[in-house]
C-alpha cells in the first residue's frame, strides 16, 4: 500500500520538460497583452523620457540671458548710451522699460516685471570727465540668486570696455566711476530664501493632484461611485464635496511649510499673511480641480498617479522653481505661463521676500483665478460626460 502511494506521489510531482520556462513565457505574454490594453501606462513609458530629454535639452538654461531690465536715464548723454549699449551686448541684459522716476523704478522690481534696474544719475558724464567718480546704480531682484549672479559678475568688465572709446584711446587708468550693485530682497544671495517659498507651491502641486485623482478613482474601482450617483446629487455637488476637505488639508500643509521655513531657516514674511492665505487657497483649489479632471479621464489609480506625475514634471521644470524662468526660450515660457505653479511661485516669493501688495501681483493673481475657472469647468464637463 505504501509502495503504491509513494509511486503515485512521485508521478504527481514530476516536473514536465521545460515547465518553468513555459510558465514564465506565458506570464511574459500575458503582461505584454495587459500593457498593450493599458494605453495610458504605455503612453507614459514613451512620453516621460521624451519630455525630460526635450525639456532638459532645449528649455533649461542655468546661465540665463536676455534678462528683462529697466533703465532710469536721468541724462541723455553719449557716455550713458554707450554704457547701456555695452550692457546689452553682453546678452545678459535686455532693456524692456525706460522709467522716469524712482517710484516707478522700484515698482517694476517689486512686481517682478523686470529683474534688473540701471540708474544713470543726472550730470553723470560731466562728473566722470571732472574725475569725481560718480555712482552708477544697478539694482537686482535677487530672489533668484542664479538668475542674478552671472549678470552681476559681468558688470565691471562691461562698463570698462564701454569707456575705452568714449574717454580714452587705450585702457583707462582706473575705473572713473563707482558701480553700486544692490541685490534687493536677498542681499546675501541665500538659496534657501528662494527654495523654501518655492517648496510651498511644489509640495502643494504634487499632493493636491494625487489626493484628488486617487480619491475619485478609488470610488470608481470600489463601486461606491455608482451608489453615490444614485442619490439626488448633482455632479458639481459631488466635485465640491470631494474638493473642499482637501482644501483644508492643503492649507494645513502650506501653514506647516511656511512655519518651518520661518522658524528653522529664517525666511522672512514681509507681506500680508491674510493675502498669502487667500491666494494659497486659490492655488490649492486650482490644483484640486486639475486632479479631479484627471480622475475623469483615467480608469484606475495607477493611471491617475501616472497622469499626475506627467503634469507635475513640467510644472517643476518650467515654473521657475528649479531653473530661472527668464532664461528659458520663449516657447517654454509660454508653456510655463499656462501652469498654476508658475504664477503661485511669483506670488509667494513676492509676498514673503518683497512685501508685495495685491496691486504688485495682480497679473499672477488673475492668471491663477482664470486657470482655476478653466480647470473647474473642464472637470464638471468631463464628469457629466462620464456619467452619460
Amino acid at each position: 500500500m505504501s509502495v503504491v502511494n509513494g509511486a503515485d506521489h512521485s508521478h504527481e510531482t514530476r516536473e514536465p520538460p521545460f515547465g518553468f520556462w513555459r510558465r514564465s513565457y506565458a506570464m511574459v505574454v500575458k503582461e505584454f497583452i495587459q500593457l498593450r490594453r493599458d494605453r495610458v501606462s504605455f503612453a507614459m513609458i514613451v512620453m516621460i523620457p521624451v519630455m525630460q530629454l526635450m525639456l532638459f535639452g532645449y528649455a533649461i538654461n542655468t546661465t540665463p540671458r536676455n534678462l528683462p531690465t529697466a533703465v532710469l536715464l536721468q541724462e541723455d548723454s553719449d557716455l550713458a548710451r554707450s554704457i547701456l549699449k555695452a550692457l546689452e551686448n553682453t546678452a545678459y541684459f535686455r532693456f524692456t522699460q525706460e522709467v522716469h522716476d524712482v517710484a516707478e523704478f522700484d515698482n517694476l522690481l517689486l512686481s517682478g516685471k523686470v529683474l534688473f534696474g540701471v540708474e544713470i544719475p543726472r550730470g553723470f558724464e560731466r562728473a566722470v570727465r571732472r574725475g569725481d567718480r560718480p555712482a552708477l546704480l544697478v539694482a537686482a531682484d535677487a530672489t533668484d540668486p542664479v538668475a542674478a549672479g552671472s549678470a552681476m559678475s559681468a558688470l565691471g568688465i562691461v562698463v570698462q570696455t564701454a569707456l575705452e572709446h568714449d574717454l580714452f584711446t587705450g585702457d583707462p587708468p582706473a575705473m572713473p566711476f563707482e558701480i553700486r550693485a544692490h541685490a534687493r530682497y536677498n542681499p546675501a544671495g541665500s538659496s534657501r530664501l528662494n527654495i523654501v517659498p518655492g517648496l510651498v507651491g511644489t509640495i502643494l502641486t504634487m499632493t493636491m493632484l494625487i489626493f484628488t485623482a486617487l480619491s475619485v478613482t478609488r470610488e470608481i474601482e470600489r463601486g461606491t461611485m455608482e451608489s453615490l450617483l444614485s442619490m439626488p446629487i448633482k455632479p458639481i455637488e459631488v466635485m465640491f464635496g470631494k474638493i473642499i476637505p482637501y482644501v483644508l488639508v492643503g492649507f494645513i500643509q502650506a501653514t506647516l511649510i511656511i512655519g518651518i521655513g520661518v522658524l528653522l531657516f529664517g525666511v522672512p514674511v514681509q507681506g500680508s499673511l491674510i493675502m498669502l492665505a487667500l491666494l494659497s487657497t486659490l492655488f490649492i483649489t486650482t490644483n484640486l480641480s486639475i486632479g479631479y479632471t484627471f480622475s475623469t479621464i483615467v480608469q484606475n489609480q495607477l493611471q491617475a498617479m501616472q497622469m499626475s506625475m506627467m503634469f507635475f514634471l513640467p510644472s517643476i521644470l518650467l515654473s521657475g522653481f528649479m531653473f530661472p524662468f527668464a532664461g528659458m526660450p520663449v516657447w517654454a515660457q509660454y508653456i510655463g505661463e499656462g501652469l498654476p505653479l508658475t504664477h503661485y511661485l511669483r506670488i509667494v516669493r513676492a509676498i514673503m521676500l518683497k512685501g508685495a501688495t495685491l496691486a504688485n501681483i495682480r497679473y499672477d493673481a488673475l492668471a491663477l483665478f482664470a486657470l482655476m475657472l478653466l480647470a473647474m469647468t473642464i472637470a464638471v464637463t468631463r464628469f457629466r460626460r462620464t456619467l452619460d
